[in-house]
């Protein structure tokens, strides 16, 4: 396989991803006490959007890589 034809597959695949979930989601510790043998924790998640356009350009720009002859 050529490396287009790879990072086409690649993009390809991200943007169908992308256009499926619409984004991900993430946590990430933000604080955290211990008093002696207590310890508390408090998890934050964060969500981060990817706009339809987004996965739409990438499904394009991996099927042009694809067909693309050279």
């Amino acid at each position: 396989m050529k490396l287009r034809q790879v990072l086409g597959i690649i993009l390809l695949a991200a943007g169908i991803l992308a256009l499926v979930y619409g984004g991900f989601s993430y946590t990430k510790d933000s604080h955290q006490a211990k008093l002696g043998p207590l310890k508390m924790q408090y998890n934050e998640k964060d969500h981060v959007s990817i706009p339809p356009w987004v996965g739409v350009a990438g499904v394009v720009g991996g099927l042009v890589l694809l067909v693309w002859k050279r």
